[in-house]
Formats: structure tokens, sequence, C-alpha cells
């Protein structure tokens, strides 16, 4: 197996969860994320004998995948392997085309890298008075030039069946290019598929009375149409300075502006987010105003205006992140009628677009356990939407709306020998991932080892956790429950709000549970390994390559 070394620099962002002040440099040795199983794995497979769904077909009961130099050569019920062919028996199991997020940000780096402090000085930006200080614009950033391959976020996301996603920065109001990009490969340029496959907006604003424009949201959507107009404008001023520059003032040149004019005259999708009806109907205008081949994104209350999306063929992507009461909040203070409305039947969305003919695809929305994902997606199944829908808004769909049906979201010869096996449905909570393949590279979906001892304590309760970080206690809360089995689950609450629980078991006396915790971009994992003695716990907390003690009691105890 082939290491690599690797020089690690815990960045300010993880003291900003208050810790760790600063780390130093460390290195260690790791296999890539990219990194296939074996160190010289075959470049031809065959998958016999297996139940196969291809998306774009009728399932095949018991069919046979061969695979050669990275795409599906055969795909049949009555097909010959080839006699150089690496034979996987496919009895019992159950193949898919690889996941697809829509939309996301993974692979990217942090919202600052360097020493403490970085990000504060990344956000001291000078004050916006107005459109021509493009305020909140990288348009020009391209997610494929960005791409980090050791983030972890890729290899977790493969484990559970995906193989492709839709990458671009979500910071400011024209944050970037999006790339399309599959989840494996040594280098940046083994996972770009294709970029751009179009270009972000947001609407929040960024200025305020004190901070500068735009201030309001229609200060955004005045900056919106104003850039795209000085994009236009630009474009149309270059051109006759080109033709004859001698004799003319030469124009200012705004790296900004050449992006913008490549997406209205490129037609490249222009993704503009919107939650609820009324911010739908108003992106659907602004796509209008800007002239632009737009993508709608959030669309919870979708299903108020599924008919409007349908006349106008503008597809959506699904946010599967259904809004929740926030954990934080009074649990006495009453909610609007409409938003308890909206939190009811937002599950119910994706069956109204299908229904109204809409093309639309799931995206992860910042959900930081990927078993989520498809557990959400279950719900829109539970609320009307017919499963193959389900499973189209997770493959081909996605790859239609981004331009890359040719070659991805379906399993078809010729296409990319992006799978995802497994030994029951998909969409069924105890249905395990056995194994993926991207660009026909095979990655087992190794699970996590857990002792296998009878616990002999129970961790159900609330515990205050104290972190003995280097610059003084660091104090949190956790809110445990443990099944019968060990099994672990819950939250932690610190001072960047409440991370739930990804993995966790009670062995013995003996505990382990691990948060995700999103910052930017970016989602570190916290490992809470320890013991437990009357109603107290020790152990230490790892943050990649740093680990700090912690201690916990539980605050109603005798």
């Amino acid at each position: 197996m082939r290491l690599r070394r690797r020089s690690l620099f815990v960045v300010s962002w993880i003291a900003a969860l208050g810790l760790l002040p600063a780390l130093n440099w460390a290195q260690q040795s790791t296999k890539g994320s990219g990194q296939a199983d074996t160190p010289n794995p075959p470049r031809r497979y065959a998958i016999r004998g297996a139940r196969i769904v291809p998306v774009s077909g009728p399932v095949i009961e018991n069919g046979t995948i061969v695979l050669a130099n990275g795409v599906i050569t055969a795909v049949g019920a009555n097909i010959t392997v080839p006699p150089e062919a690496w034979v996987i028996e496919g009895k019992g199991l159950t193949v898919y085309p690889g996941l697809i997020d829509a939309l996301t940000t993974i692979g990217l780096p942090a919202p600052a890298e360097g020493p403490p402090g970085a990000q504060q000085a990344q956000q001291r930006v000078p004050r916006s008075e107005g459109a021509f200080d493009r305020p909140g614009t990288t348009s020009w950033e391209n997610a494929a030039d960005q791409i980090k391959t050791d983030d972890k976020r890729i290899e977790n996301w493969r484990k559970h069946g995906f193989t492709s996603a839709v990458t671009v920065s979500d910071r400011g109001l024209i944050p970037g290019q999006a790339a399309f990009i599959n989840l494996a490969g040594e280098r940046t340029n083994d996972m770009i598929v294709r970029t751009p496959v179009g270009l972000r907006l947001n609407l929040r604003a960024t200025g305020g009375f004190f901070t500068g424009y735009p201030g309001s949201l229609m200060g955004v959507l005045a900056y919106h149409k104003q850039v795209f107009a000085d994009a236009e404008w630009s474009d149309k001023v270059w051109a006759m300075y080109s033709a004859n520059p001698k004799g003319m003032e030469r124009p200012a040149y705004d790296r900004s502006l050449p992006p913008l004019h490549s997406a209205v005259v490129n037609r490249w999708p222009v993704l503009i987010p919107a939650t609820w009806a009324k911010e739908i109907q108003r992106a659907l205008q602004l796509c209008q105003d800007l002239n632009v081949n737009a993508i709608i994104f959030g669309a919870h209350q979708g299903y108020a205006v599924a008919d409007a999306l349908a006349a106008r063929r503008v597809p959506v992507l699904v946010s599967l992140k259904w809004p929740e009461r926030e954990r934080e909040g009074d649990p006495d203070a009453e909610e609007p009628l409409r938003v308890l409305r909206m939190r009811a039947r937002a599950p119910s969305t994706p069956a109204a677009l299908q229904k109204a003919g809409v093309k639309f695809a799931f995206y992860s929305d910042g959900i930081a356990n990927p078993k989520d994902v498809l557990k959400n997606a279950k719900k829109a199944i539970d609320a009307g939407l017919p499963a193959d829908a389900a499973l189209r808004a997770l493959t081909l769909n996605a790859a239609e709306i981004f331009g890359v049906a040719d070659r991805l979201g379906s399993v078809e010869p010729g296409k990319i020998a992006n799978l995802v096996v497994t030994d029951g449905d998909l969409f069924e909570e105890k249905t395990k991932v056995k194994m993926v393949f991207v660009d026909g590279r095979k990655f087992e979906a190794h699970e996590p080892g857990r002792p296998q001892e009878k616990p002999v304590i129970n961790l159900t309760g609330k515990w205050k956790l104290t972190i003995n970080a280097p610059q003084g206690p660091e104090e949190r809360t956790a809110d445990l429950t443990m099944a019968e089995d060990g099994t672990l689950s819950g939250s932690v609450t610190g001072p960047r709000g409440t991370a739930s629980i990804t993995s966790g078991w009670v062995s013995g006396n003996k505990f382990s549970f691990t948060v995700s915790i999103t910052m930017g971009p970016r989602t570190l994992e916290a490992t809470y390994n320890g013991t437990m003695e009357g109603n107290k716990m020790t152990g230490s907390v790892s943050f990649g390559p740093a680990t700090i003690d912690f201690t916990g009691t539980r605050p109603d105890a005798n």
C-alpha cells in the first residue's frame, strides 16, 4: 500500500471551538482519501448474479455488470464474463448507480486556513458603498481549482454510497462557479467530471446600516441586477475597444464580470436559493430579469408553487434538511401557523413536484451524517413520492440537471463506472452499503469496529462535560441515550451550538461517541473516548491529531 506524508495543521477554526488556541505543525502518514482498497487494483470487474437497478430502465433481477478501465462495458441478464475480469458474486446484492449530492461544499477548504487569527483578519473587509465595490463577489473562483483530496467528508460520504457531488462555495453574494466531481482520486485532476456546471447566487444581505451595502433584501436583488447589467455593458465596451483601440480610452478590467457574461451567453445554470413559496416566485422573477438559465435550490414550500415551476420549466434542488424547531429555542414559545404548516408539509414537496412534472434532485444542505440523507429521502417517500422517483432524484435527475447524464446517473454501457452495491433496498434503514465503485475503482464500505462486551453502565441522561483545554476549562452539555445493545445516540451542546452524535457505543464500562461539527464548508469530527465509574466519566476527546482530556458528571446525580 502506497503511503504518503502529509503536513497537517489544525487551523484556527478548531481554536474557535474553544478547545485549543493553537497547535504546532504535525506530520503523519495516511492513506489518501481516493486510494482504492488494494495496492494494485484490477482494471476489470464483473458483478455476477446481482439485482441491478439501472434507473434508466427496468430492474434486472439476476444480471451481470462488466466494468473495464473505469467504464461500464456491459449490463444485462445474459452477459458473458470476460476471462480477465475480477468476478464478484452478486447473489443477495443490489447494484444502483452511485448516489449524487446535487449541491454541497464537500472537498472545499475551510473558511480560513492558517495560524490563529487568520479567520478574523479575513473577515476585515472594506465597507461597501455600492455595487461598484463588488461586495461578496468571487464569481471568477471555480470550485474545481480549490478541491482538497484530504477532506474527510469525501471518504465518509463515499462509504455511504455517494460517488459524485456538485460542489461550490456558499459564502458571499456570488460565491463562484460549481464543479461536478467524483468522490475519489489521488489528485484533484482525477476528481473533476465537468466544470463549470453552474454559478451560485445568494440572497442574504452582507451589509447593514453600519457595515455597508447591501444591507437589505431589496439591496441584494438590486445588486444582482446591476452587476449582471455591468457584465453585459463591459463585454460590449471591451469588444469595441479590441476592434479598434487606437485613440480610445482603455476600459477598466473587472474580473468579476466575464463569468457573469459567460453564464448568460453560454446558458450556465445559475443557482438561486428560495425556501418559501414567495421566495420561489421572487427567484423566478429574478432569473427572468437576469435572463439566466436558473436552478432553484431549497424549495421546502415548493408544494405550493409546483405548477408555476412546471410552467417555467425550472429545475429544482430540494433540500433534504427538513425544517425543524430550533433545539435551543424557547420550548414554550408559540410559532406562527404558517411555520408549523410548512414544517409538516415540506416532505411532501418532492411528490408535488413529481406530479406537476418538475425535474428535481436532492441535496444534503449541510447535513453532517450521510445516513440522514437517505433517512430524510425516505420521509419524502412516506409523504407520497414513489421510491423510484426518490432514487432518480439522487442519481439520474441530478446528472441531467447539471448536463452530465451522458456519462453518469444510471447503470448503462458506456457510462462512468460509478456504482453502489448494497445488501437490500437502498431506503430501508437496516440496509448496508457493501462496496462502492468510483471510476471503476472498488472501495469496501468498512463498518467501524466496536467492542462486543455487554454494557455494565448506563449513560442515558444529561451530562456536564468539562474539557481541559490549555487556556482553561471549557464546558459542554451532553444529552445521551443508550440502547439495550449499547448503541449511543444524542447530542453535545457547546458555544457553537448543538451537534448530533453520528456514531457511538458502550462496551463494559467503556464508551465512545463521535459528533460532527460544521464549520463553514468543512466538517470537523470530535470523538470522545472514556470510561464511567459511578456517576462520573473520564476520558479524552480527539480532533484529528489533537487529543485533550475531559471529565463528565451528571448534574442531577445524588
